[in-house]
């Protein structure tokens, strides 16, 4: 494990109550492992999980193993949880080719297996995702001139989104008070996009915008004129002159007027302001969070960061700046953490090592995780 600085470049911060931006530090600020709200992590426990005092860890599921009835699927990724009943369900997806799909794990109210179904199947690379605020899964593939499926964890045949655009789709994050979907793009010159649906609930159709750099942090959204281009024709990402780029768009969501976004090539947490219609990087990529993946929250305006690759880790970005690690997995160098989604209470958070301990590039080593403990609602 290489040695690292905790640093963190702050030259704004997110008011996370509402979309509100508000001068923070103008120099950087000095962030320890100790400042996290949960205090430090604790040595590895019989999983490989170091946690804070108070938490403990078990493993779910694993690529290649029954798991309520149902073989779980390689190379887990992106992930949600939905109410239902009185338990609940976590949703993952599978990032290989060709069988591919997502799969669904129904827990009891006192948290033990019900049963795992398939929601989809026979799809290409699905990588991240969105949960909608109809219960749905958006299942994201990550391919060139790649589909938004959209899926049904609670019941129903999945159905494929084309007027979501057909291009490497990363995640989607649902915005519920100005009925837009977010969608990132993950291309080393990747854009971010908004897709209106004609009617909020109904996503066979609608209009995909793109963003566009205005200069400084000001933007705007332009119409991508054709969402669907043939394999021959300009893609959506090179369609409008202006739109602004971002290097490998991987996770996103949504909260209190704030889109936030992580882009890998450049290890940046990116806000957008729906209200003051600006883009500012949050976490400029010089602190513990390394390899910035998939990410979830909390209404607490707390956010997760799931790292692919560096160390391994799970880490906290809380309102005030904090960043640091509220988990870390051992033994686990050539894999990468995927999926984390909190359970409907906030009790139990889910998340997979995609190759596990072996590094399998075909991800049948894949472990699917739980944690429980005292995390700020």
């Amino acid at each position: 494990m290489r040695r690292r600085t905790f640093l963190m470049s702050v030259p704004v911060a997110v008011a996370f109550s509402g979309a509100v931006w508000h001068e923070a530090a103008a120099s950087i600020s000095s962030v320890s492992a100790g400042a996290s709200p949960y205090g430090p992590l604790g040595a590895p426990d019989a999983n490989g999980m170091a946690l804070p005092s108070g938490f403990t860890g078990r493993v779910v599921a694993r690529s290649g193993r029954l798991v309520g009835g149902t073989l779980w699927h390689p190379a887990p990724d992106g992930g949600a949880c939905f109410a239902d009943g009185a338990g609940w369900i976590y949703v993952s997806n599978s990032e290989v080719p060709l069988i591919g799909g997502a799969s669904a794990i129904r827990f009891r109210a006192d948290g033990s297996v019900e049963r795992a179904y398939r929601i989809l199947s026979g799809t290409n690379i699905n990588c991240a995702g969105g949960a909608t605020p109809w219960q749905t899964w958006l299942s994201c593939e990550e391919i060139f001139r790649g589909r938004v499926y959209e899926t049904y964890p609670l019941g129903g045949e999945a159905r494929a989104r084309p007027a979501m655009g057909r291009f490497k789709h990363e995640a989607a994050a649902c915005d519920p008070d100005h009925r837009v979907i977010y969608l990132t793009e993950d291309e080393s010159d990747g854009c971010f996009y908004r897709f209106t649906p004609t009617t909020w609930g109904d996503l066979s159709s609608g209009r995909l915008d793109v963003l566009c750099g205005l200069g400084g942090d000001a933007v705007e959204w332009r119409e991508v004129p054709d969402p669907t281009p043939g394999v021959l024709e300009r893609q959506t990402r090179h369609q409008v002159a202006a739109a602004r780029h971002f290097n490998g768009g991987e996770g996103c969501h949504y909260a209190a007027g704030v889109c936030y976004f992580t882009a890998k090539g450049d290890r940046r947490v990116w806000a957008y302001d729906t209200a003051r219609q600006t883009v500012t990087a949050i976490y400029d990529g010089t602190g513990t969070l390394d390899g910035v993946d998939n990410i979830t929250g909390r209404p607490s305006g707390d956010l997760y960061v799931a790292e692919d690759g560096g160390n391994m880790e799970i880490n906290i970005i809380t309102p005030d700046g904090v960043v640091a690690p509220i988990m870390r997995l051992d033994g686990h160098a050539s894999s990468e953490i995927t999926g984390p989604a909190f359970s409907p209470d906030g009790t139990r958070l889910y998340f997979s090592s995609q190759r596990g301990t072996s590094g399998e590039s075909a991800g049948t080593g894949g472990i699917t995780y739980e944690v429980t403990g005292p995390f700020r609602r």
